[in-house]
């Protein structure tokens, strides 16, 4: 996804019964098999490197999920370089880091969009100490108090081989879903990532593969239980 401040359509609202719009919908399903043995309430999503397309991915499958009658809220935790509130256009005058740092309470910085059933926490002010606050007790509290409240909370963090971040939040969830470029990132890196999730204890879910050439798999997007090394 382009960091262009430019809001673009997701493609699960505008033309929900496209191909693209079938695969975020599948890669749901498979999510949700991964209920039978423990809740999933608390869904990371990542990648190993930036341009991977993690945001248009942890989007996508937010209004995926809001499309089935559930209570869902998008988190903005990439404290770095936040997209949320360009995509959704909404205000990011208040969010996370907010609540984070005792400015506001969430019942202030949750968002309402325009998706019926998916409300937005954006990031907030870009702070100096992003995995210093992510690793708060306060961030503990915060989502322990999501999880009553919402059916589903999607978490987007920056690359998990950029900086820390991804790793401190990844250890708070109840899952980790590992988007991966098909065409440009390198195996190593993929594996590197999901070895440094692995270290944190992270549940680490699976890997959605974009990019996939059409003629090598329909839908576009796929979903790996595993990434071997």
């Amino acid at each position: 996804m382009s960091r262009s401040h430019e809001a673009r359509p997701l493609i699960t609202d505008v033309n929900p019964l496209s191909p693209i719009s079938e695969a975020y919908r599948t890669l749901r399903t498979n999510l949700q098999y991964a209920e039978v043995d423990r809740p999933l309430r608390l869904l990371m999503v990542t990648s190993a490197s930036p341009r991977e397309g993690k945001t248009t991915t942890v989007n996508n499958l937010a209004v995926a999920y809001a499309q089935t009658g559930k209570s869902v809220l998008l988190v903005d935790a990439d404290l770095r370089r936040p997209t949320a509130h360009h995509m959704f256009q909404t205000s990011n005058r208040c969010g996370l880091t907010h609540i984070l740092t005792g400015q506001a309470k969430v019942a202030d910085a949750v968002q309402n969009t325009s998706i019926n059933g998916l409300k937005l926490l954006s990031s907030g002010s870009i702070p100096p100490n992003p995995s210093e606050l992510l690793g708060s007790d306060k961030m503990d509290r915060l989502l322990a108090e999501l999880r009553e409240s919402y059916d589903i909370v999607l978490i987007d963090t920056p690359p998990v081989l950029a900086v820390s971040d991804a790793q401190v939040v990844a250890a708070r969830c109840d899952g980790v879903l590992l988007v991966v470029n098909a065409k440009s990132v390198k195996r190593r890196y993929v594996i590197k990532a999901k070895e440094a999730l692995e270290f944190v204890h992270a549940r680490v879910l699976g890997v959605a593969l974009n990019q996939v050439p059409s003629s090598e798999a329909n839908p576009y997007y796929e979903y790996s239980q595993e990434v071997r090394s």
